[in-house]
């Protein structure tokens, strides 16, 4: 087909039926070396599991085609992902603009990790374009860093905005396309020179896989984010990566339930009276609610909510349903509660970047609705 659909293109880019066997569903290859017909003598480029492995490559070739980019690189958690891409493309005496609500662990990888090999910082609002222009500085910015949604405040970007800011600046778009998926919105598309994920989350979709990802169009960008892989190591074992495909390939009908589930929860929440505010991009008066309309397919399965009865109101419902399970991460078929403050986004607690502490955070899952919103009234009932 010479353009298949985002829904034939995750059941088949990189999953062709085993030449040997004839198996619908390609072998994990759960080997860590290959072996050689000769010294040099690679069958099909094979040698050892740190620089290549079948499982691998099928789904990097699958990231690829959904992401819209001509590269992926998949690793052993969204952060090793983050950090490959940071080490490869700058250098010390760079400079980053990112979100202030940016997830805790980016922050940390950002604020803690690399500032100390040279590499400065700004946080700033990145739903404010004029903001992000202000900070962006050419000749010494080379890398804006966007999350849209964001995590946990669902700030929405103007991610075309952001692009034509980034290229007059001369710097190096990223945009975590985690929360939104590759289902649901396309930044390369928009302009973004680099997609990353936590594929932990909606893209593994069942809460067992750990991984990362890189997607991205420029060649000479890619080779040295492959050499950073290669060279350090922080790949996706082949277990990973085989059960990451799999939970892929129903990404599409995933996020369509995740979505509408969520929406009717977010309205389901504006009717509370113990509600300060709702935040999800679906519901009309989000502050971005028009961009995520025109950027997204549709809103997805995160939503944020503060309360009037402050952290005491927040701890007390975090702790007291039954569907929805305290926890961290997100992403999964199953519903979870979290209580960032203290979880999530503990690292940047008593910084600007610290999250409300009557706040909690839901990813919702693709139980039946109905039931989702029993459990939260009888946590709420405990108010």
């Amino acid at each position: 087909m010479t353009n298949p659909g985002f829904n034939t293109r995750a059941i088949h880019a990189g999953q062709t039926p085993d030449p040997t066997t004839g198996a619908v569903i390609p072998p994990l290859y759960q080997t860590t070396t290959f072996a050689q017909d000769g010294i040099g003598k690679l069958r099909n480029g094979y040698e050892y599991g740190r620089g290549t492995n079948p499982t691998r490559d099928s789904l990097q070739t699958q990231l690829a085609a959904l992401e819209g980019g001509e590269h992926a690189f998949s690793f052993s958690s969204g952060l090793a992902a983050e950090d490959a891409l940071i080490r490869a493309l700058l250098k010390p005496g760079d400079h980053i603009v990112m979100g202030n609500d940016v997830y805790g662990g980016t922050y940390r990888l950002i604020d803690r990790v690399l500032a100390p090999w040279g590499i400065s910082n700004a946080a700033v609002d990145m739903s404010s374009v004029e903001t992000v222009r202000t900070a962006v500085t050419a000749g010494n910015t080379r890398m804006v860093w966007v999350e849209t949604p964001s995590n946990p405040m669902m700030k929405i970007t103007d991610i075309a905005a952001i692009a034509a800011i980034a290229r007059e600046a001369g710097a190096i778009l990223v945009v975590d396309n985690t929360f939104a998926t590759p289902y649901l919105q396309q930044p390369l598309a928009l302009g973004a020179d680099v997609v990353v994920h936590s594929t932990t989350k909606y893209i593994g979709g069942h809460s067992d896989a750990s991984g990362g990802a890189v997607v991205l169009n420029d060649s000479g960008m890619a080779e040295k984010v492959g050499f950073i892989q290669f060279a350090v190591g922080a790949v996706s074992a082949p277990m990973e990566a085989w059960l990451t495909t799999r939970g892929l390939k129903t990404l599409g009908v995933r996020m369509d339930r995740h979505s509408s589930n969520a929406l009717a929860i977010a309205k389901w929440l504006t009717g509370r009276s113990e509600v300060e505010r709702v935040y999800y991009p679906g519901l009309t008066d989000h502050p971005g609610h028009q961009l995520a309309a025109q950027q997204m397919k549709n809103f997805g399965g995160m939503i944020s909510v503060s309360f009037k009865g402050g952290e005491k109101a927040a701890r007390k419902v975090a702790e007291s349903t039954t569907v929805f399970t305290l926890a961290e991460s997100l992403g999964g078929i199953e519903s979870l509660m979290n209580y960032p403050s203290e979880m999530t986004h503990a690292s940047v607690k008593g910084t600007e970047l610290a999250v409300p502490e009557n706040l909690i955070r839901l990813s919702v899952g693709i139980e039946d609705v109905e039931d989702l919103i029993s459990d939260l009234e009888q946590a709420f009932s405990s108010l």
